[in-house]
This record gives C-alpha cells, structure tokens and sequence, in this order.
C-alpha cells in the first residue's frame, strides 16, 4: 500500500488514519516545488496531481474522506469504522462527507471574501448555516458517534482543527474543547507535529 504525501497538505489526514490504525504502508513524499519523478508518477495515477492519494495493489482512491472510509472498511477488526450493518453507519456516512461537500467549500469562500450570488442553489448553503451544523454536529463529549473514536473524528475533527489553525473557524466552547480531546489522541501528536512547527 502507497500513500502519496506532504505534510502541508490534506494528506495530514490520512496519515493521521493510517497511523490510527497502525498498518504497514510506504510513505511517498510529494514536493510540489520539483519536477520529480514521484510527481509526474502522482499526475498518472491521480489526474488532479493532488494529495492524498492511496494506492492498495490495483485501487487507486483519491480524496481524504473516501480514503479514510476506505481504511476504515478495509480493518474492521480495528473498530475506526461501525460494522456494516449497524444504524450507526447512517451518522458515520454523514460525519465523513459532509466536512469535503459543504462545511470545507463554504469555509473556503468565506475566507477568500467571496459569496455565492444564490446561496439555495449551491450545494454547500451559506456560512450562517454552516455554522450553525458544524455547533450541532460537534460532540458535547466523547466521539461523533459516542464512545468510540472513528473515521468520521478523524475526517470532521481533522478539518475543524485545521480550519481553527488557519483561521477560517472561530470556536465555540464545545468545538474547542472536542479539537482539544482530538489533539491529545498520540497518532494525532505523532502526524501532526510537523504541521504544526510549520504553521507556527
């Protein structure tokens, strides 16, 4: 298993994943700066030439959250993802795709000061609501589904935090305090120490 990486970039996330689940892989190393050989080998596999990407023998998956709901499926036995038949997947589907389809792309555009001309028909809403989904969908305590971390902390926990590190997200108490639990996890501390040096 090859995952494509560089640690300013969302492939943060996956490492993070990756390292939650404790499984072998080979880490790339992706520096956009140069014309590498392991660049041009990303821009075959991955037309979007971004990151992450993860390659697992002939499958190629692209995007933090459908690599992360990837891994997660894929060990089952290490209990990042519900089993598959539980109710519980309904929220777990929900936590994973809602950060990368609307929370992140309303976060984007607010930040760049730039505001859809008809917020109803985009898919992502409005800033308003947004903020008012991420206040309702973060945990007063504990994990997205209760008691046990998963996938959709890493995936959802992962952007809020840094959306807070990068000022696009003001935090509430309850926001603060569920990226407080998540930055004490040691997978977190181990992937993102780098990132943080970086940015500080």
């Amino acid at each position: 298993m090859k995952h494509y990486y560089n640690s300013m970039s969302r492939a943060i996330t996956t490492d993070w994943m990756l390292k939650e689940l404790d499984v072998q892989h080979e880490q790339i190393n992706i520096n956009f700066s140069e014309d590498s050989p392991e660049l041009l080998d990303l821009k075959t596999i991955n037309p979007m030439g971004k990151l992450p990407t993860l390659v697992d023998g002939e499958c190629v998956i692209t995007e933090a959250a459908a690599i992360c709901a990837y891994l997660g499926d894929k060990y089952l036995e290490k209990k990042l993802a519900p089993a598959v038949e539980s109710s519980q997947r309904a929220e777990y589907y929900r936590y994973l795709f809602i950060t990368g389809n609307t929370i992140e792309p309303a976060l984007t555009l607010a930040a760049s000061n730039i505001e859809h001309p008809n917020s109803a028909t985009a898919g992502w809403g409005d800033k308003t609501r947004v903020l008012a989904t991420i206040e309702a969908m973060t945990p007063k305590s504990d994990w997205t589904l209760g008691d046990e971390f998963t996938a959709a902390d890493v995936v959802f926990g992962g952007f809020l935090d840094s959306a807070v590190t990068f000022g696009m997200l003001a935090p509430s108490p309850k926001v603060e305090a569920y990226i407080s639990r998540i930055q004490q996890r040691p997978a977190y501390k181990q992937t993102h120490k780098s990132f943080g040096e970086s940015i500080s």
